[in-house]
């Protein structure tokens, strides 16, 4: 098994295991709420019609289905894209729990060979996504994708990892990390600016982080140089 495949692997088993035993916006996981910096960014959309939202990895739904009880009286749409039908599976369920059955569009499909159509988005999100593509070209040629889809005036948010470390809480020992993508903070920022010169930054912040996860049923602390990058299309 080649170490993509692997880190796949565990990665499809953690999420399955998050998707089943959690249920979204119920407080125990990150499935509680939507990630602040997303649903900030939706008031620049409140006087637009036909809103169209891209979610690249949208999981089953944390940040897509807010995005779309927003946008539903706008005769707005968001497209999202996720491998696991686990995930797609919770979404449907949830998008009719929250009743936007009409706005959210399930596509299953690996984000690193997704074609995004040329001025097609309004709103592009990647939350801890783009990590999980399968090398640097790729990540760069994805980036360059979702810049090219994106309508004049509309946004791309992205927050991704960066130096991330997995450590047994109980040996202390360093693991593997279970990230096809890990570079150094600066080099991610640099790739990020050289994508989007020209364009509006609206937020641009580097944190560390560092969170209990669990892998093959061992108790793991992750940590990690989260960053968020926000910028908007102008007259390009």
């Amino acid at each position: 098994m080649s170490r993509v495949d692997l880190i796949r692997k565990e990665e499809k088993k953690y999420h399955d295991f998050c998707y089943e035993n959690y249920k979204l916006f119920e407080e125990g996981s990150w499935l509680y709420k939507p990630v602040k910096t997303v649903m900030d960014l939706l008031p620049s959309f409140n006087n637009k019609e036909n809103i169209r939202v891209l979610d690249l990895g949208s999981g089953v739904g944390r940040n897509s289905i807010p995005i779309a009880q927003e946008i539903k009286e706008q005769n707005g749409q968001v497209i999202c894209v996720d491998l696991l039908d686990s995930a797609l599976d919770k979404l449907k369920l949830y998008s009719e729990e929250y009743e936007v059955k009409e706005v959210i569009k399930p596509q299953k499909a690996d984000i690193g060979h997704y074609d995004i159509k040329k001025n097609e988005y309004d709103f592009i999100v990647a939350v801890s996504t783009l990590e999980h593509v399968e090398s640097e070209d790729i990540f760069e040629s994805v980036i360059r994708q979702m810049a090219l889809g994106t309508k004049n005036e509309g946004i791309n948010c992205i927050i991704v990892n960066s130096e991330v470390e997995e450590i047994d809480i109980k040996s202390n020992q360093k693991l593997d990390v279970m990230m096809e993508i890990n570079i150094k903070t600066e080099d991610m920022i640099n790739k990020l600016d050289g994508i989007y010169e020209g364009w509006e930054i609206l937020n641009k912040l580097v944190k560390p982080l560092e969170y209990k996860i669990v892998r093959d049923e061992k108790d793991v602390l992750l940590k990690t140089n989260a960053i968020t990058y926000v910028v908007r299309k102008i007259g390009i």
